[in-house]
């Protein structure tokens, strides 16, 4: 492993070939190679540790996963918006809008969905916090022009902690239960575009998305 500065930090070269070559070249005491890769493996590993990058909250001094300690912040209010497409035929975009969809009302389904899922998002994301949410909002749109369903999802909370991973779990879950519920007629169908728009409140400030 050779370690070179760039830019105040170590890009990591994996080539153990390479570094015994220099060895060779520079070292004419070849009894202490193993004595060099020794010391070779301890500046690595605390290089490694030296330079995690600290914008990683949820990854420890050691880099582990862990869940962040909120306690000592302020409780404030928190909003985010996110959003997903779901792509499918026109076929299939005409018959959930109708309400003929043999499973019943597909739009409904899915919008109650989303709410339970961004009141969920704790127990399926791993280093979630568990919120006491104000508000979900699931609308789910017909694009009849691109033969898609635009779903938008709405939160809100007074905590210590934003909200983004709920909203992004709502139109995710919403857009899942589309798929379900029509799977049957069209298999091919399409969930893309799933993304933060907007989140207000903490630390970090007013997040918007570009276009």
């Amino acid at each position: 492993m050779a370690l070179i500065p760039h830019d105040g930090h170590y890009e990591h070269i994996c080539n153990r070939l390479y570094v015994t070559e220099l060895l060779e070249k520079y070292f004419f005491d070849h009894d202490k190679k193993e004595e060099v890769w020794n010391t070779l493996d301890e500046i690595k590993q605390d290089l490694i540790k030296s330079s995690l990058d600290t914008s990683f909250t949820h990854i420890n001094n050691e880099g582990k996963a862990h869940m962040v300690d909120i306690g000592s912040k302020q409780d404030t209010e928190r909003e985010a918006i996110a959003e997903a497409f779901v792509e499918m035929s026109a076929e299939t975009l005409n018959l959930i809008v109708s309400g003929l969809h043999h499973k019943g009302d597909v739009f409904a389904t899915a919008r109650i969905a989303g709410i339970q899922a961004a009141k969920r998002t704790w127990e399926l994301i791993p280093l979630c916090h568990q919120l006491l949410i104000s508000k979900v909002e699931v609308t789910l749109t017909p694009l009849f022009e691109s033969n898609q369903v635009r779903i938008e999802s709405v939160c809100k909370v007074i905590g210590k902690t934003g909200v983004e991973m709920e909203a992004l779990t709502a139109v995710s879950v919403a857009a899942l239960t589309i798929y379900d519920m029509c799977k049957s007629v069209q298999r091919d169908i399409v969930i893309k575009n799933i993304r933060l728009l907007e989140k207000r409140g903490g630390k970090s400030g007013h997040f918007i998305a570009s276009e």
